[in-house]
């Protein structure tokens, strides 16, 4: 009954701030809704001080990660190419490759985290991201396929005037394929700011949003999935 009654009075505390993250959600939610359809230039605005906010957010950990003055430096200068990239990819976007992209990264989080809690499992770096199991990384990829099948089925619509998704077998070959891979990019850039974090000793990059920490931590999958984009894109053209 001892454990029972301690597993019990941590659900509590482990929910606490369940509110604060939802309102937090809805309100960013609300803002990028909003950003969208009012376009250039806020849209190009919105991104570039999520970008700025990030940046500090980064050059904060890698901070508080060494004491060591090259390292920080690189660190930093790593960081410059590493978020200033993502970001200047995402500017460059027309808005419905911009959706898909920020569509598949909220299907791969919002999977991940529920599939992991509910099948839990081994872990992939306990030492890391105990959080992240083997489980969520196949929930990761389930979402972002999904996600692909229905934004693929979304922007074929106007050209083939039938509600049912249009594929042909590049399309599926093409889903089958990126769908996992930006699961496992999204997922290795959660590993990246967990793994820069537990260096620096904090739990979250800054406490800029509530119930979430930092924009950093929001943003963390979407940097090296814009990357992935620049490559697929640069290979397709």
């Amino acid at each position: 009954m001892g454990d029972v009654e301690t597993v019990d009075a941590a659900l509590p505390r482990k929910n606490a701030d369940l509110p604060a993250r939802v309102a937090s959600a809805a309100v960013m939610l609300a803002i990028a809704i909003g950003v969208l359809f009012a376009g250039d230039p806020w849209l190009d605005l919105f991104i570039a001080v999520v970008i700025i906010v990030a940046f500090g957010e980064l050059v904060r950990l890698v901070w508080k990660a060494t004491p060591n003055l090259a390292l920080r430096l690189g660190g930093i200068a790593f960081g410059v190419i590493y978020v200033g990239t993502a970001g200047l990819v995402m500017s460059r976007l027309p808005i419905t490759l911009f959706i898909g992209v920020v569509g598949a990264v909220i299907c791969i989080d919002t999977f991940a985290y529920f599939t992991g809690r509910a099948i839990g499992g081994p872990k992939i770096a306990s030492s890391i991201s105990p959080s992240k199991t083997w489980a969520g990384l196949l929930g990761a990829v389930i979402g972002a396929t999904l996600w692909l099948v229905l934004w693929v089925a979304a922007v074929r619509y106007p050209m083939t005037g039938s509600m049912l998704p249009h594929f042909d077998m590049i399309d599926l070959s093409q889903v089958l394929f990126i769908g996992p891979l930006a699961a496992v990019c999204a997922q290795a850039g959660d590993f990246f700011e967990s793994w820069l974090k537990r260096k620096a000793g904090v739990k979250d990059s800054s406490r800029l949003i509530p119930g979430h920490g930092g924009v950093f931590d929001r943003v963390d999958g979407m940097i090296p999935v814009a990357l992935l984009v620049a490559v697929l894109l640069g290979r397709a053209g």
